[in-house]
């Protein structure tokens, strides 16, 4: 059911990070939407109780108020800034390998991989495995890099809607909240993000506790 639509997803809840008003997710819609969604001419399109949906990048950037800076590939961010980020996150001191295990970071920086592998990168299967993709984000981030956060993001939404894509589902609440918008389109009952996916100052403290155990045996 619609749960397979946040089984890899959180929702980040810091007011410096995040501040939306709906945090409510439209599930029998969200559903046929992927169901009925494609890519085409430059727009996300699907049909969702009768009604045509067609999301284009602009609307994708207005909506969320994403940054459309500069790089337009996390590819394109200098090596150099990759290799000065693989000991500024380090735990030990020694740069982390691209492809190493995340208990080699600074816990701070493993919870940040987690971040991006669950509400940008929506990624299904094993968290622990670093990735060439995951130290460019952290890179874009700890040197302050512009990034054009909304291609890099629309790109991604325009995988889920993809045929044969291994990009999982996702961006429940950003999709449900695009879809209100949608002219016509009467939706039916709301239900709320669940709470356990929810990325709260309490849950980054459970987590930090955990690692540091973790670490310690």
């Amino acid at each position: 059911m619609a749960s397979s639509l946040f089984i890899n997803t959180f929702h980040v809840c810091f007011e410096s990070v995040l501040a939306m008003d709906d945090q409510v997710i439209h599930e029998a819609e969200l559903l046929e939407f992927f169901e009925n969604g494609y890519f085409r001419d430059g727009f996300v399109v699907s049909t969702v109780n009768g009604i045509a949906v067609e999301i284009s990048e602009q609307l994708f950037a207005e909506t969320f108020e994403l940054p459309v800076e500069v790089l337009t590939d996390l590819t394109e961010i200098p090596k150099d800034l990759v290799f000065d980020t693989r000991s500024i996150v380090s735990l030990s001191g020694e740069p982390v390998s691209t492809f190493g295990k995340k208990k080699e970071m600074k816990i701070e920086f493993r919870l940040l991989c987690d971040i991006f592998a669950k509400t940008i990168s929506v990624k299904a299967g094993s968290f622990d495995a670093l990735t060439m993709e995951k130290f460019q984000m952290l890179t874009a981030i700890i040197c302050e890099v512009k990034i054009n956060w909304n291609r890099v993001l629309f790109n991604i939404f325009k995988d889920m809607v993809t045929a044969r894509s291994r990009q999982a589902k996702g961006y429940a609440i950003q999709i449900s909240l695009l879809l209100e918008n949608i002219p016509n389109l009467e939706l039916g009952e709301s239900s709320e993000f669940p709470s356990s996916k929810i990325l709260t100052k309490k849950t980054v403290h459970c987590y930090v506790v955990l690692n540091e155990k973790v670490g310690a045996e």
